[in-house]
C-alpha cells in the first residue's frame, strides 16, 4: 500500500513552495530562493508520478463501472489489463522515489584503483579497470582528472587515483568498490596457462572543506624531486609532495603535476576525502570503521566481481549475475551491470528481499 498521506502532504508542500517563489521577500532573496527551487525539484518527480497515479486510479474505477454496460464490456476488458500494469508501475516507482536518498549521491568521486595479488598481471589488470571506468565516463559525459599515478614497470598501474566530475557520478560507481578478480592468460605467460589475479577498486564521495577540517599541526608535508615517467621536467622539477596525517599516519603523494602547489592541493583533496569516507564509516553502524574494509586485503577470496577473459564472462557475486559480454564491459558498458546492483540495492531497502540474499552465482 503506498503511503497516501504523505503522498498527499508532499504535494500540497510542492504548491506551498510554488507559491513563495512568487513573494518578494523571497525573490529577493537568491539563497532562500535557490534553497526553495531545490526542494520544488526534489519533490517533483514524486507529485508527478502520484497525480498520474491519480488519473489512472480514476480511469480504472470508470471502466470497471462501465463493466455492466454491455456495449462497453468488451472494450473495457481489453483496457483494464493495461490500466493496472501502468499503475502497478507507477506505485513501484512512487515507492523508490519515497526511499531516504544517500546525500552523497549526487557528489563528485575520488576513484582508487590499485594492483592486488598477481604482481605484474595484477597491475596490467588494474590499467584494464582504470581505462574501464574512463570508457564509462565518457559515454556519460564525465570528466576525469587524474590525482596520482604510480606505473609498474610492465606497463599497467600500481596504483591511479581520479577525481570524476558529473551528474550522478557517486550513484553511479559506488557498487565498483571491492576487489575485482581476473581470470585470464598473462601476456608474459609461455604455456598459456590460465592465472587469476585481483585489483581493488575504492570509491569515495568528494569531500567538502566545511565537512572535514585538517589543521596544520596534524600535517607533516614532504617535498621530493617527482620521479617516473613523464618526460625531463618533471624528472628534474622538486614538485611532488607527500602528505602524512599525523593523527591517522595515512600518507598521500602526489607527483602528476609540475607545479608544487597543484600536487600539494590535489593530495590535499585526496586525503580529505579518505577522512571523510572514515568517519562515514564510523557513523554507519552496517559497515568497518576503517577505510579498507571497503576493499578488504585484496586477496582473491574477497571479491566482488570476476572478470573470466576466456569466457567472455564477468560475474557479480554480490547479486549472482553473470553477462556473456566482457569485451563489451571492458569497453566501458557497464550500464547493465550498474542498473542490476541497483535494482538489487533498491529491492533491499523496500523490504523486498533480505540484506545480502542473492542467486545462486558462477565460480
Amino acid at each position: 500500500m503506498l503511503p497516501r498521506e504523505k503522498l498527499d502532504a508532499l504535494v500540497l508542500r510542492y504548491k506551498e513552495i510554488d507559491v513563495a517563489l512568487c513573494e518578494p521577500d523571497v525573490l529577493a532573496d537568491y539563497q532562500k530562493m535557490q534553497k526553495l527551487n531545490k526542494e520544488r525539484s526534489d519533490l517533483e518527480p514524486v507529485v508527478r508520478a502520484w497525480e498520474q497515479h491519480g488519473k489512472l486510479q480514476q480511469r480504472l474505477e470508470e471502466d470497471r463501472a462501465a463493466l455492466s454496460d454491455p456495449e462497453l464490456r468488451e472494450l473495457v476488458e481489453a483496457e483494464l489489463p493495461e490500466l493496472e500494469r501502468q499503475i502497478d508501475a507507477l506505485a513501484q516507482q512512487l515507492r523508490l522515489l519515497l526511499l531516504p536518498t544517500d546525500p552523497n549521491d549526487k557528489r563528485n568521486t575520488i576513484v582508487e584503483v590499485r594492483g592486488g595479488e598477481g604482481g605484474e598481471e595484477a597491475a596490467l589488470f588494474a590499467a584494464d579497470l582504470f581505462r574501464m571506468y574512463v570508457r564509462f565516463a565518457e559515454t556519460h559525459k564525465w570528466k576525469i582528472e587524474i590525482m596520482s599515478l604510480s606505473e609498474a614497470s610492465a606497463g599497467g598501474y600500481k596504483e591511479v587515483i581520479a577525481l570524476v566530475s558529473g551528474q550522478d557520478v557517486y550513484s553511479r560507481l559506488r557498487y565498483e568498490a571491492g576487489v575485482h578478480r581476473v581470470q585470464r592468460v598473462p601476456v608474459t605467460e609461455a604455456q598459456g596457462r590460465i592465472h587469476t589475479s585481483t585489483a581493488t577498486v575504492a570509491v569515495l564521495p568528494e569531500a567538502e572543506d566545511v565537512e572535514v577540517q585538517v589543521e596544520d599541526k596534524d600535517l607533516k608535508i614532504d617535498i621530493a624531486a617527482s620521479g617516473g615517467p613523464g618526460g625531463q621536467g618533471v624528472n628534474t622539477t622538486n614538485s611532488a609532495v607527500q602528505i602524512t596525517h599525523i593523527p591517522t599516519g595515512m600518507i598521500v603523494k602526489c607527483q602528476d603535476e609540475r607545479s608544487q602547489l597543484k600536487n600539494k592541493a590535489k593530495a590535499l583533496k585526496i586525503l580529505k576525502s579518505r577522512l571523510l569516507e572514515i568517519e562515514r564509516q564510523k557513523r554507519d553502524a552496517a559497515q568497518s570503521a576503517e577505510r579498507k574494509g571497503m576493499v578488504g586485503t585484496g586477496e582473491r577470496a574477497q571479491k566482488v566481481r570476476t572478470y573470466n577473459f576466456p569466457q567472455n564472462r564477468i560475474t557479480d557475486h554480490r547479486i549472482g549475475l553473470t553477462l556473456y559480454k566482457l569485451d563489451r564491459i571492458m569497453e566501458g558498458d557497464l550500464d547493465e551491470l550498474i542498473t542490476s546492483l541497483r535494482t538489487h540495492h533498491q529491492a533491499e531497502l523496500l523490504g523486498e528481499i533480505a540484506p545480502g540474499e542473492r542467486a545462486q552465482e558462477e565460480p
